[in-house]
């Protein structure tokens, strides 16, 4: 805390102190709520609508809705919003994020503003990060909202079009995150009016708001269509990949070296800079390069494939690893989610890397698809007029949140006050002692029957523990990404007395571990962290685990000096000050210093994704201003709004620009190229050919004034041949909508190209982003113009008698993000599988020997 966080209270203190007056009002209103009968309480909801419609705003309401909800909780749920959890709501109703700890009752918090909001009718989207959730809260919250007379409804990954069309119709909806973006970007691909499930986006309340708009940021929703692209180039790459050698990594450039242009030496083929997770071909390895594909220079623009591909083959070979970026499993490529640990079904790794992955594997490389639709959370969730959130853990990413979404974060105090005790990292020399060490800590208080739960990075790290217990006669359950089909019961056992609990970052949201007997006197639940993630919210996430509303709860972290994040963020002075404290072997350290450097290795980190987030977002503004552009255009379309005017426009700049680029302004009629003018124009306007005796006299303005005045008086004629004006008019939004669609999908296809080739600038000394925003503006022109073209000559050269309907101009093939196996907990069906029992994977060893091994 800061100087003047001490004297004039933090951010949180002082807003707080603006709101507690509000929380009192409504607290205040309780007996009044009390007394009203079932019936009473319900006619609110119409009596708030009237004043809405007699002037007066939600803020107005918020006392008086507030006390409502609050009172229809206790009737329908027998719950009673906590003082704390009034608070939340306001700090949610004003646009902000609430962070409020694990077990204070978020679910609940949520039905207070979006009640409120609700009464406007223009739907309120609660966001959830998976269906599971979605569902229960719809089931349960719910309850509230139909006391109360107002439709719930929820958004499933089955569901077809009409039964979302009706959840949307609804006065509040629960959905994922994953679930609202596609449907946006679905109903940007509709050909009717009647085929668009979601209204305006006008209020979100996020759960898990830093899960949804922090951690997913990075991975944008794209829906594909199937590519003709062959998978053959991905295995040459492979195969060359191998071949390469390995480089030292250079020293970065100073900006003074840089601009001195001093010359770097390389060595190896290509060089890998682990920080940034990227990598570059040296001069040797461009040339071995073009030897191996028999090209003359790899920069070429006609080679930008195969340089795209032989870098996504060497990031699969030394940046990806298996059962920690990913796991094989039934000859597939399964990515794992670096913040819960979980494998993602039906997610692939974008712009080809996951076929770079496939390749390197030998497993099956599946065709690489083609971009139809894509945007970015941060700019969907921006399209709102306005959001809210709730989390456990966002003041450490509060600029972001501030800067990139327009929201402040408030933290909440608890309800009970924390009884967990968050001991000091205990930090080893070695990874060996570490793990020594983390070993003895889960005996001594398995001995005292405290539950243990182990929280590790990466799958690799929890069956290294795993077996460490094994060796020492431990009983214990792991639940990594190999195992998440048995999640709800290894977590429901995971604080019962004596249980030992390994998982990976999983356990860490969205779990609730139940204290069993003798617990709560053996020292509560108690959290052992193997490695410090990259973000301290995983941290913060995997320690609110123990000592929920009061109980009593233990964490710490174990630290070796050789765990990535030291290795690579640490200072090295670190080891120096290590070494000097001349500790012996195995000795463990706590160390204010020690503890600084750690943290400040993570702010390094968090500091460093911030960057390349808004990064992301910065070339991502550029796609979402043109797709603003091309969607309102598709609308107006949907709209049934005339586009006569729009296609007369259309039909002038076409002649506009063949005019421009056959003739310039200094040029006499003599000079004039007609050849070109009439190649050039009449493919699309079918006017009769421009001969010179006809123009000798004229001057290129008044030619294409003349010109504009033919092409549109053709159009006229065009028009007139048609009995129903109307007809033409339909055939007009038919043959633009089409258009428009294939043309643009092109267009993100072509964007994404640019964006992976974008990076070459720098060599140039030349801003990379400034360089795709010039050269994507370049490209929309042209885009826009190819549209204008296709579309006139399509409309110069219709027949009355042709059918023309509307048709998609693309097959969906699927989406980056399927949820549709990720629907939270599983639980067990049956009877409990014996150790003796043959195993359900089919393999014909009994289930103790096969998948139940590790459980």
């Amino acid at each position: 805390m800061g100087f003047l966080d001490k004297v004039f209270g933090t951010h949180s203190e002082r807003e707080l102190k603006m709101i507690y007056p509000i929380v009192d009002k409504i607290e205040a209103l309780e007996p009044t709520m009390e007394k009203l009968s079932d019936e009473e309480l319900k006619n609110k909801t119409t009596e708030f609508k009237n004043r809405l419609k007699n002037g007066e705003t939600l803020d107005d309401l918020l006392v008086e809705s507030y006390a409502v909800v609050r009172e229809a909780a206790k009737r329908t749920l027998g719950m009673r919003h906590y003082r704390v959890q009034l608070i939340g709501g306001v700090i949610l109703h004003q646009g902000r994020i609430t962070e409020m700890r694990t077990g204070e009752g978020k679910t609940l918090v949520s039905t207070l503003p979006a009640y409120l909001n609700a009464l406007e009718g223009k739907g309120v989207h609660i966001v959830t990060v998976n269906d599971y959730l979605a569902k229960r809260d719809a089931e349960w919250m719910g309850q509230i909202h139909e006391f109360l007379g107002l439709k719930v409804g929820v958004i499933l990954n089955g569901l077809d079009h009409d039964e979302r069309q009706e959840a949307y119709a609804c006065d509040i909806t629960y959905a994922t995150n994953n679930e609202l973006g596609f449907d946006y970007l679905r109903d940007n691909m509709v050909i009717y009016k009647e085929q668009l499930v979601l209204r305006d986006l006008h209020y979100a309340i996020i759960d898990e708001v830093d899960s949804v708009l922090i951690d997913e940021a990075r991975t944008p929703l794209i829906i594909s269509g199937q590519s003709g692209k062959s998978t053959k180039l991905y295995e040459a790459c492979d195969i060359l990949a191998r071949q390469l050698v390995k480089g030292k990594e250079s020293a970065e450039l100073t900006k003074m070296a840089a601009l001195m242009k001093e010359e770097i030496e390389e060595t190896g083929d290509f060089v890998v800079n682990e920080k940034d997770k990227n990598l570059n071909l040296t001069a040797e390895g461009v040339k071995k390069v073009e030897e191996f594909f028999h090209i003359e220079n790899l920069a070429d623009p006609e080679n930008l494939e195969i340089q795209h591909n032989i870098i996504l083959a060497l990031r699969a070979h030394n940046l990806m690893f298996r059962d920690k970026d990913y796991v094989v499993k039934e000859d597939e490529v399964l990515i794992v989610d670096e913040f819960t640990g979980r494998i993602m079904p039906g997610r692939r790794y974008s712009d080809g890397l996951h076929q770079a992955i496939e390749a390197k594997e030998k497993v099956k490389v599946k065709r690489e698809s083609k971009t139809l639709a894509t945007i970015t959370f941060q700019n969907f969730f921006n399209k709102y007029g306005k959001k809210s959130g709730m989390t456990g853990t966002a003041l450490t990413e509060e600029k972001e949140f501030r800067d990139i979404y327009g929201m402040d974060v408030i933290v909440v105090p608890t309800n009970v006050p924390i009884q967990r005790i968050d001991r000091q990292d205990a930090v080893y020399k070695t990874k060996r002692e570490k793990l020594n060490a983390v070993i003895n800590e889960i005996i001594e208080s398995h001995q005292k029957g405290q539950p243990v739960l182990v929280g590790t990075i990466t799958i690799e790290a929890s069956e290294e523990v795993s077996d460490l217990l094994k060796r020492k006669g431990i009983q214990h359950k792991v639940l990594n990404a190999k195992f998440h089909e048995l999640e709800a019961e290894i977590i429901a056992d995971a604080g019962q007395f004596g249980a030992v609990t390994i998982a990976t970052n999983m356990a860490g949201r969205g779990t609730d571990i139940k204290l069993g007997e003798g617990v709560l006197e053996a020292g509560g639940l108690k959290i052992i962290g193997t490695e410090r993630h990259e973000s301290r919210r995983i941290d913060n996430q995997l320690r609110g685990r123990a000592g929920r509303q009061g109980d009593p709860g233990e964490s710490r972290f174990f630290i070796s000096l050789e765990d990535d994040l030291m290795r690579l963020f640490g200072s090295e002075r670190l080891m120096s000050i290590f070494n000097s404290l001349g500790m012996p072997d195995g000795e463990q350290i706590e160390h204010k210093m020690l503890s600084n450097a750690i943290e400040k290795a993570q702010q390094k980190i968090e500091n460093n994704n911030f960057g390349i987030r808004k990064n992301l977002l910065e070339y991502d503004q550029v796609n979402n201003e043109q797709r603003e552009i091309i969607y309102a255009e598709r609308r107006k379309v949907l709209d049934g709004v005339s586009m006569r005017d729009a296609i007369y426009k259309m039909i002038t700049d076409n002649v506009e620009h063949c005019v421009n680029t056959s003739i310039s302004d200094e040029q006499g009629p003599e000079e004039w190229d007609l050849v070109e003018l009439n190649n050039l124009l009449i493919p699309i306007i079918p006017l009769k050919p421009i001969m010179l005796e006809d123009v000798k006299d004229l001057k290129k303005n008044t030619l294409m004034q003349q010109l504009k005045e033919d092409a549109v008086k053709l159009y006229e004629a065009k028009e007139a041949e048609f009995p129903e004006i109307e007809q033409l008019r339909e055939i007009e939004r038919v043959i633009l909508l089409k258009v428009i669609d294939r043309k643009w999908m092109d267009h993100i296809d072509d964007m994404d190209q640019l964006r992976q080739g974008i990076g070459l600038q720098a060599y140039g000394q030349r801003d990379p982003l400034v360089e795709f925003k010039f050269m994507a503006f370049e490209m929309f022109d042209e885009m826009t113009e190819a549209i204008s073209e296709d579309t006139v000559r399509a409309l110069m050269h219709v027949r009355i008698e042709q059918n023309v309907e509307r048709e998609e101009v693309a097959k969906v093939t699927g989406t980056n993000k399927d949820d549709s196996l990720a629907k939270g907990p599983v639980r067990r069906e049956g009877r409990k599988i014996q150790p003796n029992d043959p195993c359900p994977c089919g393999s014909g060893r009994k289930y103790k020997q096969c998948c139940g091994k590790n459980a």
